[in-house]
């Protein structure tokens, strides 16, 4: 928007917080609309953000069957729209793509290991079977489109019950309360600051790209020495335990980003700890707001309500202007 482009964003707030965006709000150049990407909708624009569908493994599997119909319907829906009005459409896919990889760093070309049965298949195969969609509409009737592998990501204005492992971590050690591993925390992730994925999915979005690309920072972590270094930082008294490992669970992730530096121009300009460093700063903010957080265990659950997003929500539906076209949608429902 400060480069003059008009923005509206669908979202169906499952896992979505109004406050994120209650700053746009009354801004000319921006539209928010309450809805789901599963319904069809009619807008004029020229490019498509597909972020559509819950990440956290507790909130993708609360309901699998809407998370495989958000990854089906709705990117036939957000491709339809596509192919209507002439945009170009980028997809926000997923390392787990890739499932437990036996390939590392992975590699675009890499076909991945995926349990297709399994309680996380409902996410996986969904991004899957949105990612043979794509390029089935570009093959057939020839929309334009992006696909973003999208590795692990933190950053300001995650929702204190994510459920993922740098929000649990965080809201745990501030509150010097037990850090919870599940498995034996050898099990790696490779984790990268918001702020570089928006720069990477702009990137990619503009560019003459148009197979799979890894978005991700390579900087590769066990959960054990994670754990540690998110205690050193929040300088915590918690204990750090172990827990039975979840279903499915992938050993290790890291993505190769040959591809996106070469192809896109991109490469992570935050470092891990310079992003917890913000990250941290943040979750206090949130924790003197609204005081005690119980983070989100393994098990399936929805996404908990939070005193302080009710509170914004109320303020800002006052607000709220009649949706109009945009010339940029991103649907996040």
């Amino acid at each position: 928007m400060g480069e003059g482009h008009e923005v509206t964003v669908l979202d169906n707030l499952f896992t979505g917080r109004k406050r994120n965006i209650e700053h746009w709000l009354g801004h000319p150049n921006f539209n928010f609309v309450v809805g789901d990407v599963v319904q069809p909708i009619m807008l004029e624009i020229d490019q498509i953000y597909h972020l559509a569908c819950p990440a956290s493994p507790p909130h993708y599997q609360y309901n699998p069957i809407k998370t495989i119909k958000t990854s089906t319907e709705g990117t036939l829906n957000m491709l339809g729209l596509a192919k209507r009005v002439n945009a170009r459409m980028l997809l926000a896919s997923t390392s787990e793509i890739y499932g437990d990889p036996e390939v590392h760093p992975q590699v675009e070309s890499y076909w991945g290991n995926v349990n297709p049965i399994g309680p996380r298949a409902c996410y996986d195969e969904g991004k899957r079977v949105a990612e043979t969609m794509m390029y089935s509409y570009q093959r057939q009737v020839g929309v334009e489109v992006r696909v973003a592998r999208i590795f692990n990501t933190f950053g300001r204005r995650m929702h204190p019950n994510d459920g993922r492992v740098v929000s649990n971590f965080i809201i745990q050690a501030l509150q010097n309360k037990d850090i919870t591993l599940y498995g034996d925390g050898s099990q790696t992730r490779s984790f990268q600051f918001v702020d570089d994925l928006v720069d990477g999915l702009i990137k990619l979005m503009n560019s003459n790209y148009s197979y799979p690309v890894n978005i991700g920072n390579p900087d590769e972590y066990t959960m054990a020495s994670f754990a540690h270094m998110i205690k050193r930082l929040t300088n915590s008294k918690s204990t750090i335990v172990s827990l039975p490992a979840t279903t499915d669970d992938p050993t290790k992730r890291k993505p190769d980003i040959t591809v996106a530096k070469t192809k896109i121009g991109y490469a992570p300009q935050w470092s891990v700890q310079q992003g917890l460093e913000e990250t941290i700063a943040y979750f206090k903010q949130e924790l003197e707001d609204m005081g005690e957080i119980i983070p989100t265990g393994p098990l399936a659950s929805k996404p908990r309500p939070l005193a302080s997003d009710e509170r914004a929500a109320a303020g800002a539906s006052s607000k709220d202007k009649k949706p109009r076209g945009g010339r940029h949608v991103s649907p996040q429902a």
